[in-house]
């Protein structure tokens, strides 16, 4: 019988999971690899660092969901992918043999690229991960006794906007609602050359509207912008020209501060060659499935995809949410053809759909596809985003919970915006 191993139990990793074992049926034998016992909703995770939720609110432990399932898990993570022997050696020493595997481990955060930036060796923090949210939301309860500057941004070469631009728009209303908004100047610090570009060359008029909320909110912003170092309570950011050269200098004060990094690949993939591009993102064809190494297929934020459009100061594509849910489903087919002995064809449909909570609204992106020329390209506010994803982050962690592969919710959404989806 046939071994397929998913390795990364995240929102990628689950799903494809669960599509597999609904696509494929009894057979194969499915093994998730995971780092850790828990799966992290990590969508709600600027809600966890301003004490909205908490990090059990959106964290589930998988073992026994995956066995309802008949899928098996292994929590020891990933130390080496070593494709030419189709097998994955683990941190404790063991190794997992496979005949198809899906690489969907998600990236590495790399803050180690600027100084002073991160949560564990530097002085901003991140909702990049749910432990990072809650140790966020501890640094920010220590804010609140003494409140001053805020600095909100990405870094360099980031490449998924929406939760920075998300954690601004929710600090703003959290303040507001404890009467502190007054005490707080707030800055958003971003390498895209426009606010609303979102790494995606703008979104129907996303810059008119964020622009928009961001001076109903009071917060200014600097674009084109490359920080370059971080020390405790300030931080140094050079104003890029569209020349590509430095056209102004900041240096910012800030009491609290949380900044997106750069996405890497995982060092457990980035030793094979041919597998990853020099970034360490796994390579694909059209259909999800690397060009070296035939039998392993990958999707999500940690796949390799070109930036939609050369920008002053690097940006990545976004590779998140609706996204990786199509690429879910063609890596499943196409798997199942690989088995069947059938030719693999499906293509994911790589449409950008973000709905970016705001506190107490929230705005929605749909760009389809993602890089342009597009059939649909929109930007919305309203009440009603930020319900809908309240709704959703009930709806997917009760997913992840009954393995029920039907995109409910996903059409109903898509309903609502206009969109037919197809499957």
């Amino acid at each position: 019988m046939a071994h397929v191993v998913v390795l990364g139990a995240g929102i990628g990793g689950m799903s494809a999971a669960y599509e597999l074992r609904g696509t494929l049926g009894p057979e194969p034998a499915i093994t998730v690899i995971g780092d850790g016992d828990l799966f992290s909703f990590t969508p709600s995770n600027p809600w966890v660092a301003v004490g909205w939720r908490k990090p059990t609110d959106v964290q589930i432990p998988v073992f026994g969901y995956l066995a309802k399932k008949k899928i098996a898990f292994d929590g020891a993570g990933a130390d080496k992918v070593e494709p030419e022997r189709n097998r994955v050696l683990l941190r404790d020493g063991r190794h997992v043999d496979y005949d198809i595997l899906v690489i969907a481990t998600g990236p590495r955060l790399a803050f180690d690229e600027i100084s002073g930036l991160g949560p564990d060796a530097g002085f901003t923090q991140s909702v990049c991960t749910t432990p990072h949210a809650a140790a966020a939301w501890d640094a920010y309860q220590a804010f609140l006794e003494n409140p001053g500057p805020i600095v909100i941004g990405a870094a360099p070469g980031a490449s998924c906007f929406g939760p920075a631009y998300e954690f601004a728009m929710i600090l703003d209303a959290d303040l507001r609602k404890r009467k502190l908004r007054d005490k707080v100047p707030m800055t958003y610090v971003t390498p895209e050359p426009y606010i609303g570009h979102m790494g995606l060359g703008g979104v129907g008029d996303s810059r008119g509207l964020m622009e928009s909320e961001f001076r109903q909110r009071h917060i200014q912003w600097v674009v084109n912008a490359k920080i370059s170092e971080v020390r405790d309570g300030e931080m140094d950011v050079t104003e890029i020209g569209d020349d590509g050269q430095p056209k102004k200098t900041h240096k910012l004060p800030f009491r609290y501060s949380m900044v997106l990094p750069a996405f890497t690949g995982v060092s457990a993939v980035r030793q094979a060659e041919g597998l990853c591009n020099p970034r360490g993102f796994i390579l694909i064809d059209k259909h999800q499935r690397n060009p070296t190494y035939p039998n392993i297929y990958s999707l999500g934020v940690c796949v390799a995809i070109p930036p939609v459009e050369a920008t002053p100061v690097p940006t990545g594509a976004p590779k998140t949410g609706f996204m990786i849910e199509s690429m879910v489903t063609a890596v499943a087919h196409n798997i199942r053809a690989d088995l069947k002995g059938e030719i693999a064809a499906a293509e994911a449909t790589w449409n950008a759909i973000c709905l970016a909570d705001m506190g107490d609204t929230g705005a929605a992106f749909v760009a389809l596809p993602q890089m342009p020329p597009r059939n649909v390209t929109w930007a919305k506010v309203g009440k009603w985003v930020h319900l809908a994803k309240i709704a959703f982050e009930k709806y997917f962690l009760m997913k992840m919970k009954s393995g029920n592969t039907e995109p409910v919710y996903e059409k109903y959404v898509l309903k609502l915006l206009g969109i037919l989806r197809t499957r």
